[in-house]
C-alpha cells in the first residue's frame, strides 16, 4: 500500500467502516395505457456497465453515463431528459461533477482542498443494502486505490424516491382536484476524507430539474478541540474543549450542451422595485436582461438570476430552451479569491478542472484557480462553476455521529417544454392565455 503523506488522509483510517452489500430493485412503471408512444432508442454513449437509464413512474426518462475519477470521484456525462410527450431525449449536460471542496479552519492553522489534496476520490466507501432502498448498488473500480486488494468498491447507488407533490390544482369546480406525486432518480456516493464523510447526491426530477447536493456527516475531528472563543464552540461538559469552527466551500463544475450544442449563451436577469408612481396604487417591478458575452465572476443578489440558453433548440411554443441556475442558501467565504463569488462562467478549457489547486499543468502563467480564469475571453462554450459555502460552528448535537448538513444548488428547466411536462391529458389544451 503506498505511503500517504497527507495528515487528513492518515486520520481517515481510524474510522474506516466495513460496509458491504448489493441491492437490486425494479422501479414501478406507469400503466401501459398512460405511456407515450415509444420512440426509437437513442444511440448509447457508453457501455451498459456505465449507463444509467431510468423511466420514472410519472413517465419521464433520464439517461446518462458515469465514470469514476481518482480525485473528483463520480463524474456524470451525456445527461439527457425525456419527459412525456417529447419524441426524443433533450440533451442537457455534457458533464457534471464536483469542482472542489475547500475547507479552511477559523484559527488559520489548517486549510484543505479535499478533492485534490486529501484523497476524496480514494475514500469511496462500500454501501450497505439498506442505504440504497429499492435500488441498485454498482461496483466502482477506484483508480490508484490506496489498498490494492480493495480496488472494487460497492459504492454507487441508483434508486428512485418520492418527493411529495409535483403539483396540486383545484379545478374549475369543487368536484375536481388535479394532483401528482413527484418522483426522482437519485444517484449518490459516499466518500470519506479524514473524519468527515461526504454524501454526493444527484437528484434528477421528473419535471426536468437537477438538484445536486453534498451532505457532510461522520465525526468532528478529535484533533481540533483547542480553539478559543470566537473561533470554536465548547463541546462536552463545561467550557474546556472548543471544537474549531471551519468552512466547507463546495464547487460544482457543469458543462452544458443543450440540444447537443456547446455554443449556449448566458444571460443575467435583475429586477428593480420602485416606489408607486403616476398615481399607481402599488410599487412597480421591472426586470432587465443582460447578455453575458465574456467570462464573468458573478455574485448572487436579491432578485438576480442566470440562465444558460440553447443555441439551437426551441420548445413547441417556439421559445428558446434554457436552464436556470438556482444556488442554494450558503455562507460565502471571503478569505480566498476563488471563494469570493457565487458563480463563475468561463470559456471551456479542458485543462481547467478544479476550482482551486487545479492539478493539470496548463502552461506557464495559467492560474491554478477559477478566479484567475476569468480574464475577458468571449464565451463561446461556457462552463458554469457554482460555489456554495457552509460555515460550520459545531454544536453539542454534532456528536456522535454528526447529523448530515446539506449544501447545494439546482438547475431548473425554463421553456424546455411548452407546458408543465407532467400536465394531465385533461388540461393539455390550456396553453397560453386562459379562455
Amino acid at each position: 500500500m503506498p505511503v500517504i503523506s497527507n495528515s487528513r488522509a492518515l486520520k481517515r483510517t481510524a474510522l474506516a467502516l466495513a460496509l458491504a452489500g448489493l441491492a437490486a430493485g425494479v422501479t414501478a412503471q406507469a400503466p401501459a395505457a398512460a405511456r407515450p408512444k415509444a420512440a426509437p432508442a437513442p444511440p448509447a454513449e457508453c457501455s451498459a456497465a456505465y449507463r444509467i437509464q431510468q423511466k420514472l413512474s410519472t413517465g419521464t426518462t433520464w439517461r446518462m453515463c458515469w465514470r469514476y475519477h481518482k480525485e473528483a470521484g463520480l463524474v456524470l456525462e451525456h445527461i439527457t431528459y425525456q419527459p412525456p410527450g417529447e419524441a426524443r431525449p433533450v440533451k442537457v449536460l455534457a458533464s457534471a461533477k464536483l469542482g472542489q471542496i475547500h475547507v479552511p479552519y477559523d484559527d488559520g492553522e489548517n486549510e484543505y482542498h479535499d478533492l485534490t489534496q486529501a484523497g476524496f476520490g480514494q475514500g469511496l466507501k462500500d454501501l450497505a443494502p439498506g442505504e440504497c432502498p429499492g435500488g441498485t448498488i454498482r461496483t466502482v473500480r477506484v483508480p490508484e486505490a490506496w489498498d490494492p486488494s480493495h480496488q472494487n468498491v460497492k459504492g454507487l447507488c441508483t434508486t428512485t424516491r418520492s418527493r411529495g407533490h409535483a403539483y396540486r390544482m383545484q379545478g374549475d369546480t369543487a368536484n375536481k382536484v388535479f394532483q401528482m406525486q413527484g418522483k426522482d432518480l437519485l444517484v449518490y456516493t459516499v466518500n470519506q476524507v479524514g473524519w468527515y464523510e461526504y454524501i454526493t447526491e444527484w437528484r434528477f426530477q421528473d419535471d426536468g430539474t437537477i438538484a445536486m447536493n453534498v451532505g457532510a456527516t461522520g465525526s468532528l475531528s478529535p484533533m481540533d478541540y483547542d480553539a478559543g472563543d470566537g473561533r470554536g464552540w465548547p463541546i462536552g461538559k463545561g467550557a474546556k474543549a472548543y471544537a474549531t469552527s471551519h468552512s466547507h466551500n463546495v464547487f460544482w463544475r457543469l458543462n452544458f450542451n443543450l440540444d447537443g450544442s456547446t455554443k449556449g449563451r448566458v444571460e443575467q436577469y435583475d429586477s428593480k422595485v420602485s416606489a408607486p408612481a403616476n398615481g399607481r396604487p402599488a410599487p412597480t417591478n421591472k426586470t432587465t436582461r443582460t447578455p453575458i458575452t465574456k467570462e464573468l465572476a458573478g455574485d448572487a443578489r436579491n432578485m438576480r438570476w442566470w440562465r444558460v440558453v440553447s443555441a439551437t433548440g426551441r420548445n413547441k411554443d417556439g421559445h428558446p430552451r434554457s436552464y436556470e441556475i438556482v444556488p442554494g442558501a450558503g455562507a460565502k467565504y471571503p478569505g480566498r479569491g476563488y471563494t469570493k463569488h457565487d458563480v463563475y462562467f468561463t470559456q471551456y478549457d479542458k485543462c481547467e478542472q478544479y476550482a482551486s489547486d487545479n492539478l493539470p499543468n496548463c502552461g506557464a502563467g495559467h492560474g491554478k484557480s477559477v478566479d484567475k480564469w476569468v480574464d475577458g475571453q468571449t464565451l463561446k462554450n461556457p462552463v458554469v462553476w457554482v460555489n456554495v459555502g457552509f460555515h460550520h460552528v459545531a454544536r453539542d448535537e454534532d456528536q456522535q455521529p454528526m447529523p448530515v448538513h446539506w449544501q447545494g444548488l439546482s438547475v431548473v428547466p425554463r421553456d424546455v417544454t411548452a407546458m408543465n411536462p407532467l400536465t394531465p391529458a385533461e388540461l393539455a389544451g390550456r396553453n397560453g392565455r386562459p379562455e
